[in-house]
């Protein structure tokens, strides 16, 4: 392909306006001021331009083909390999080999569920009836179910109260550990039967995204300000119980979005190839057509620089029973019937750190950096009158007021014996917090 015609198919390789360049070099200085991007070294910046320079070629190629019904473009993963993609922004837990197995929850009863695929609308946009909240980035972590799970509860929440409000998917990372992993991957369902049966789930706003796996905060687990009464699986296979489902609320599904294709999406009806071997977590928020192409509304969680400002059309009605990217296999909604639990009463107001630093009122203040006896960068511990480690990253219990740092555990005298902090019933020394 000549330059003149790679020139002038640069403008639409990206996703946002851009000072357009004769070099890939050039484009790239340029992508990098974009997406805000520096590297540690030359050394780095020049791997990152081979890669950059590779997904540039799979772009034009793509694009220029101009026979396909989606584009590509050189989006905030445009300086990763495919490889590295695939590990950093995955997490899907649904095989048998990692020891997960789907809990079935039987039949659609107690949901809200259309009763016929012929009752349903031609076209239905759960964004348009308030019941979406904004896209999301789970950045790194591969916590792509809990936001696939929040999602859903944010829609059947808001569809049961008129309510839309921004669930924590920080909660289900660090808390809910009885099958899901955290960073390292899980599954809708389970986060589904966390979330009943501990009454409920906090905000967004109270216990924010971290982008990593952190202590549960067992304060914040207590604040029950969204419940759910159960949760349904959709029929394996079975697209108009999904489209049912989907005409009813939004819906959690897993699909694979490992394709490099997917990695760069950008517009369009994503028609593949691809598998259908499950590794990603996403949420339908409805579906439509275009130029007689059927799609479902697809919300991921990579920010809203990836797809069309955060969604995806991926084709429906493709004639297999796995769907698209296996869209059809692993589909669940959570059920809500019953009110939230009432507003609690004002609690005491925020803990003051400093003239400018405060702490919720059920956390401690510490100092993370003092200098000649002035503390100049408080953190908030995550438990009420905790004692603040002296290597200014971790805290203990008052109970347990001992910090070892070197074993990375909290301890207490009890006479002239010392006694660790234990988890439970499991006899395993406490990790001491980190804030």
């Amino acid at each position: 392909m000549g330059w003149l015609w790679r020139f002038l198919l640069i403008g639409s390789l990206f996703q946002a306006p851009f000072c357009a360049s004769s070099s890939i070099s050039d484009l790239f200085d340029d992508w990098c001021r974009q997406h805000g991007r520096a590297y540690s070294s030359d050394q780095e910046r020049q791997h990152r331009l081979g890669v950059f320079e590779d997904n540039y070629d799979y772009v034009v190629q793509h694009n220029g083909a101009r026979n396909s019904s989606y584009t590509l473009a050189l989006n905030a993963f445009a300086d990763l390999t495919h490889h590295e993609f695939k590990a950093a922004y995955l997490g899907l837990s649904a095989s048998g080999n990692d020891g997960l197995i789907r809990l079935n929850r039987g039949s659609d009863s107690g949901s809200n569920v259309v009763g016929d695929s012929d009752d349903v609308p031609a076209s239905l946009d759960w964004r348009a009836k308030g019941a979406v909240t904004e896209v999301k980035d789970q950045g790194s972590c591969g916590a792509c179910w809990s936001f696939s799970a929040t999602g859903a509860m944010e829609g059947i929440n808001q569809i049961v109260t008129g309510s839309l409000i921004s669930l924590s998917e920080q909660e289900l990372i660090d808390c809910d550990k009885s099958y899901n992993s955290g960073c390292e991957g899980g599954l809708m369902d389970y986060a589904y039967e966390f979330v009943v049966k501990n009454k409920g789930i906090d905000t967004e706003d109270d216990y924010p995204y971290k982008g990593k796996d952190n202590t549960c905060n067992n304060n914040k687990l207590k604040k029950h300000v969204v419940t759910i009464d159960g949760y349904t699986d959709v029929p394996s296979g079975n697209e108009k119980k999904l489209l049912q489902a989907v005409a009813s609320q939004p819906v959690s599904v897993g699909i694979c979005g490992s394709e490099r294709a997917f990695q760069l999406y950008s517009g369009g009806v994503f028609t593949g190839p691809c598998s259908t071997d499950l590794d990603h977590a996403v949420l339908i928020v409805g579906y439509d057509s275009e130029n007689g192409d059927d799609y479902w509304i697809v919300k991921n969680s990579w920010g809203t620089s990836w797809g069309i400002k955060g969604y995806m059309y991926m084709q429906r009605n493709t004639g297999t029973p796995e769907g698209m990217c296996g869209i059809n296999t692993l589909a669940s909604y959570p059920i809500k019937t019953s009110p939230n639990p009432p507003s609690p009463s004002p609690g005491p107001g925020p803990t003051k750190c400093s003239l400018f630093t405060f702490c919720d009122s059920d956390e401690t203040c510490c100092c993370a950096w003092r200098f000649l006896g002035i503390c100049f960068s408080w953190k908030c511990c995550a438990s009420d009158s905790a004692v603040c480690c002296s290597d200014g990253k971790h805290c203990c219990p008052s109970d347990y007021p001992i910090c070892d740092t070197t074993r990375n555990i909290c301890l207490k005298q009890n006479g002239n014996v010392t006694l660790a902090l234990r988890h439970g019933t499991t006899g395993r020394p406490s990790s001491i917090k980190e804030y």
